[in-house]
């Protein structure tokens, strides 16, 4: 897996913090920009997300590779409907090479490790077979398993990241999807740290776990009353 920052805002917390003064200024947003400062920026893209005033921060956004996640994962990815996804296509694109995501939990168990390999390299090479028969890929694809590597760009503003980052983040999230928002966390807080520091399980934000059940970094607010 590989998260690559391919573009980004302009000085994305200082666009957030000019956009969001704009509301009680009488100045143009222009004068705003040039007056703002990263560190004044910083306290008060804080002072937003811990009032919840979020939408001043839809105004950066941040445009990502997405390499070698499995389609397990792009399909939970897209679920984020705030963000624009552009993925490799199995219909255009002939698939070359027997690339897949193996969950690690199979390493404890070399034979069934070994096992999902040879299944998925069967279902590739069937899907090859058909392929050079004059099968369609559109058609042959339907045997690639869900492990098969795949590529997203993926655009998302800074609310929408922060959001995602509060589900994606969370211990029982899904291994991959975690490690994936852990990548894009860390591209993001290169060239907007204030914004990478808020890209957290939203347990913190919260103070408790809204979940069924607490992964253990926070009490569940079922448990925290009953300890009141």
């Amino acid at each position: 897996m590989r998260v690559v920052l391919l573009r980004h805002t302009p000085e994305p917390e200082v666009t957030i913090a000019a956009a969001a003064r704009i509301s009680t200024s009488p100045l143009p947003t222009r004068h705003l920009m040039e007056k703002e400062g990263q560190e004044e920026a910083a306290r008060l893209i804080d002072r937003l997300i811990n009032a919840g005033h979020m939408s001043p921060l839809e105004h950066s956004s941040f445009t990502l590779s997405l390499e070698g996640i499995s389609r397990v994962t792009s399909h939970q990815l897209v679920r984020h409907r705030l963000a624009s996804f552009t993925q490799r296509s199995q219909r255009y694109v002939r698939m070359s090479e027997p690339k897949f995501v193996t969950p690690p939990t199979l390493s404890a168990t070399p034979e069934l490790r070994a096992r999902f390999e040879k299944g998925a390299r069967a279902s590739f090479d069937l899907y090859i077979e058909l392929v050079e028969a004059g099968v369609a890929e559109e058609d042959a694809r339907y045997l690639l398993p869900s492990a098969m590597e795949t590529e997203v760009v993926m655009t998302m503003n800074a609310r929408e990241l922060i959001t995602a980052s509060g589900l994606r983040l969370c211990p029982r999230a899904q291994w991959e999807i975690v490690s994936l928002f852990e990548g894009i966390k860390a591209e993001v807080a290169r060239v907007a740290p204030t914004i990478g520091k808020h890209l957290r399980p939203k347990c913190y934000k919260l103070g408790y776990c809204d979940e069924f059940k607490s992964c253990g970094l926070f009490p569940t607010l079922k448990e925290m009353t009953k300890t009141v």
